[in-house]
């Protein structure tokens, strides 16, 4: 009790003071006067101490802008996993196992797997179906049998996303298909002469960009569902595409196999073509995923080897980073913490790398595929496991270990 410590005049001092000398405390500090005593652990403890440094630490679950997409899960523990993250400590394990089949990549009959994450499920494409694995509590794995099945594509399902409880999918039927993830609602229309190589969904908009060199925006109001808005003639294969935040237009990756830039960005309302990102890209240089941190920082990869930051307020000539992957590998799906960390899957022996944005050379490579060699089609994570579904099996790395 304050009363009985008159040795120790800190105790005196209210909280509010406390917490702003603890403020001035680095991480190290901070656990040491943890151990002091009860009421010092609990203070030193305070989500309010470890925000300021969570947001310097690697995919602690705060945005640039500081916005907690974590919330619920103490900052503190977050930052002692981040450092298990920064160093690649981490368990490995291969949690699901499936046949592939041995073609040619990104031809129509190629199955490459996709996934997504919503906090309580992890969604995985297997051939033609989506398979909704629920999570273990207190984030020990993954359940080794489906709860949900979505079906409907007659072939294999390239890409596909989750927002508002919905899933889109694109498959290589050439179509497209909505549904409701608690439910038996789904609709499905045909959107392409050929596979649809990838879709988004915002704003009761969905685009999809296909191979047969065509991006297309789709309504989904009431009465209007499934009808086709827009049809943009890309002239060229296209591999990825993203709507931007503010919902104002999205952007196509395409295979620069023509004379334009893989990268483009289009009015969402009209499809008049807004800007080009870059002007040096080698004919081949295919932009395989694109990834919108806010509405004007943009990360995208593919076949050159390199990982772009865009910042398209200040140039969309030239992007204000860029990280090349040391093995001259394709890159195939990059993600961000939209803070400090990228995560990047690589095309030879399932390489998935960390990056620090604040460094110029990766951070930790893992090595998922071996001795048989697959590409990263699709890596997801939170602030505790890292998804990398590869060709044949589907690979976690746990960083709470």
């Amino acid at each position: 009790p304050r009363s009985s410590s008159p040795r120790f005049p800190l105790w005196a001092l209210p909280d509010e003071l406390l917490l702003l000398i603890c403020s001035y405390l680095d991480a190290q500090a901070l656990g040491r006067l943890g151990q002091v005593c009860r009421r010092l652990r609990f203070l030193s403890s305070r989500d309010l101490l470890w925000r300021r440094i969570a947001r310097g630490c690697l995919n602690s679950g705060f945005t640039q802008l500081g916005t907690d997409l974590a919330a619920g899960i103490p900052v503190k523990e977050r930052v002692k996993v981040s450092q298990n993250w920064k160093h690649g400590r981490c368990r490995k394990e291969t949690v699901l196992k499936w046949k592939c089949k041995q073609v040619a990549p990104f031809s129509s009959s190629f199955l490459m797997p996709w996934m997504e994450l919503d906090g309580e499920y992890l969604y995985l494409s297997q051939a033609e179906n989506i398979q909704a694995y629920p999570l273990c509590p207190e984030g020990t794995g993954l359940q080794r049998h489906p709860q949900a099945i979505f079906s409907g594509h007659q072939e294999d399902v390239c890409r596909f996303v989750l927002v508002n409880s919905h899933i889109v999918s694109g498959g290589g039927d050439g179509n497209v298909i909505l549904h409701k993830m608690h439910g038996s609602y789904s609709v499905k229309f045909s959107a392409h002469e050929q596979e649809v190589n990838c879709v988004d969904f915002q704003g009761g908009l969905i685009v999809s960009g296909s191979r047969d060199r065509t991006a297309k925006v789709w309504s989904l109001s009431a009465g209007r569902v499934g009808q086709c808005l827009h049809t943009v003639q890309t002239e060229d294969r296209v591999w990825s595409i993203a709507i931007s935040p503010l919902l104002s237009s999205f952007v196509t990756g395409t295979a620069c196999c023509g004379h334009t830039s893989p990268l483009r960005i289009w009015d969402l309302e009209s499809s008049q073509l807004l800007t080009c990102l870059g002007t040096d890209f080698h004919r081949g240089a295919g932009v395989l995923d694109v990834f919108y941190e806010t509405p004007s920082l943009l990360l995208s990869c593919g076949y050159d080897t390199y990982i772009r930051y865009w910042d398209i307020r200040t140039s969309t000539r030239k992007c204000v980073q860029e990280w090349e992957e040391p093995h001259d590998s394709a890159l195939y799906c990059i993600r961000s913490d939209k803070n400090h960390m990228i995560a990047s899957g690589s095309s030879y022996y399932g390489v998935v790398r960390l990056w620090d944005k604040r460094q110029t050379r990766c951070l930790q490579s893992f090595h998922l595929s071996s001795p048989i060699s697959s590409p990263v089609y699709c890596l997801r994570f939170s602030t505790t496991h890292l998804y990398a579904a590869l060709a044949s099996a589907l690979h976690v790395l746990d960083f709470t270990a």
